[in-house]
């Protein structure tokens, strides 16, 4: 059941969840980032030919464990290395960027969700909720979701238009910039449900008519908007 994420603009886009197989694995791979630590703490400990003491081992050991979550996913935007490994991130379902309050509050609650009888209320709640999320999930408004692709430069960089472009929707300028990189990725997944989706809705919120193809007409949308807010307003 794909994910209904609602923009800033009234643009409803959906998204693929992320599995429960997909978040138990980034789990177990993030648990084997702990044991790999904890390894090597033990060696260089060891190593030292002398016993550390408590405040070592909680310090410098188990802190970074207990706050891996917090701190990974704020600074690797949603994601932790294991999500990173599998291709899923946290998103905010009113489309809004997750701050590290909504990362704070999934962090709070993973005490309950997985650390509480081996992780099986965040399976249960995963599993039953509609939009794939455990109880932290729902008190930060957040969930997990597919990376449809990986960021690469094309990602960042715009798109080359001539300097006799010629706009075509000027109600695109409308739209906010965070709801045209909406669009892009929409293109990239290149699912024509997606993206008539996507296309219909924008048509609506701008209350442009075009019978264009709904692939073409985000593209050029796009490129409208681009212009507008680059070389028309230079």
């Amino acid at each position: 059941m794909p994910v209904s994420i609602r923009t800033s603009q009234n643009v409803l886009l959906e998204y693929e969840p992320a599995s429960l197989g997909d978040r138990i694995v980034a789990t177990l791979l993030d648990y084997l980032i702990f044991l790999g630590w904890v390894t090597i703490m033990a060696y260089l400990a060891s190593a030292a030919g002398r016993n550390p003491g408590n405040y070592y081992w909680f310090f410098v050991v188990l802190a970074p464990i207990l706050l891996y979550d917090l701190l990974t996913e704020w600074l690797l935007n949603g994601q932790s290395l294991g999500k990173l490994a599998m291709s899923t991130r946290v998103v905010k379902l009113d489309g809004s960027r997750p701050g590290l309050g909504d990362y704070l509050i999934r962090w709070l609650f993973r005490l309950v969700d997985t650390r509480v009888l081996n992780g099986v209320v965040a399976m249960v709640a995963v599993a039953a909720n509609g939009q794939g999320q455990r109880l932290g999930d729902v008190a930060a408004g957040t969930t997990v979701v597919k990376v449809k692709t990986p960021i690469t430069l094309d990602d960042v960089l715009h798109t080359m238009l001539p300097d006799d472009y010629q706009v075509q929707f000027p109600d695109a300028i409308s739209l906010t910039d965070r709801d045209v990189n909406i669009i892009r990725d929409t293109l990239r997944t290149r699912s024509k449900f997606l993206t008539s989706r996507t296309a219909e809705r924008v048509k609506t919120v701008t209350e442009i008519s075009s019978p264009m193809p709904a692939e073409l007409f985000l593209q050029t949308i796009v490129a409208d908007h681009q212009f507008m807010t680059t070389r028309g307003s230079a």
